[in-house]
């Protein structure tokens, strides 16, 4: 493994001038004045500074990031899956015949309870239901619709109101330092390069994902991508590295998740030569947000805390790092 990284005295105290300029000259006011900033300042400085021997060139400054979790929230369940529910119970609305199991009429009725007990079969059909049998431009035009409309059944915000501010603004910072920034996520990659470039300015073509298959068809008057009922990639754990070596070619310096399904992302990302930082979003915060780790259906977090010190991961404490969690929403 490399060297991890040292944080040098000169970047230790540009990280602490930047805080102490105030909110103006503050590329992360959302973060509160503690060590986690600290860290992220200095590792920064670090590799843009042409005169350190850990400088990094522009077209290696590369960083990755999970979502659910890590750049938005993911309880009860992913907002992928609400979704899903709800496409079943509106598909149900003009097809009844489409409801043949038990997990179907749940997600008809809304029942998302029934829906997670039904078993991993059942789950995997209704996301094959609500996600296939039409065009690629025929679900993103649904799935913007859904998020036009649909709001989280605990705050009433819309889903792509439920990003996390810290990690905003830490994407603005990384991109105006030069790094280009990908996400790197279990989510589908249709359904993420919707909201994408609008939430977080990543563009579809850094958007990584878990796939089903398509094919290319022609019997319209328009070729079109279309949607098929079967896995083709699952982009968690393992398949992260791979991922991010087809798509982009380059181990990043730094990756950022929330699980232990990132774990392999942050492990390859900081076993490279050079200065590197690999982070966890810990969500410790049960007031503003979640407070969930080594048990649970969603985001669980075991290897990842066992490990982090002793790989030089940083994990971030949504409670006590951050300032504020959500962006306050538009009126």
């Amino acid at each position: 493994m490399s060297k991890r990284f040292a944080i040098r005295p000169t970047a230790i105290a540009g990280a602490l001038l930047v805080c102490a300029t105030g909110a103006l000259a503050d590329p992360l006011p959302s973060w509160n004045d503690t060590d986690a900033k600290s860290r992220i300042l200095a590792f920064v400085d670090t590799v843009t500074d042409p005169q350190s021997s850990d400088y990094v060139t522009p077209d290696a400054r590369i960083a990755t990031f999970d979502n659910d979790g890590t750049l938005w929230a993911e309880q009860p369940v992913y907002f992928q899956l609400f979704y899903a529910v709800e496409q079943v119970a509106e598909m149900a609305k003009t097809d009844p015949s489409i409801l043949t199991t038990d997990a179907r009429k749940a997600a008809a009725n809304g029942d998302l309870k029934a829906v997670l007990t039904s078993g991993k079969e059942d789950l995997i059909d209704i996301l094959a239901l609500s996600h296939t049998g039409r065009s690629v431009e025929e679900f993103q035009a649904d799935v913007a619709a859904w998020l036009d409309t649909s709001r989280h059944p605990k705050t009433g915000l819309r889903y792509d109101q439920m990003v996390y501010q810290p990690m905003l603004e830490l994407l603005t910072f990384l991109r105006d330092q030069d790094f280009d920034t990908y996400i790197v996520s279990g989510g589908g990659i249709h359904f993420m390069r919707v909201f994408a470039e609008d939430v977080y300015g990543i563009p579809p073509e850094h958007v990584i994902g878990s796939s089903i298959v398509t094919t290319y068809d022609t019997s319209g008057a328009t070729p079109t991508i279309q949607k098929q009922p079967e896995l083709f990639f699952n982009d968690d754990k393992e398949g992260k590295p791979l991922a991010i070596d087809r798509h982009i070619g380059r181990r990043p310096i730094m990756a950022g998740g929330n699980s232990d399904g990132d774990f392999q992302m942050l492990e390859w990302s900081t076993s490279g030569d050079g200065a590197r930082l690999g982070l966890y979003v810990h969500h410790t915060d049960a007031d503003r947000e979640w407070a969930y780790d080594r048990e649970g259906h969603i985001g669980v977090l075991n290897r990842g805390l066992d490990e982090a010190e002793q790989r030089g991961w940083l994990v971030i404490d949504m409670a006590n790092d951050w300032s504020t969690v959500f962006p306050t929403p538009a009126k």
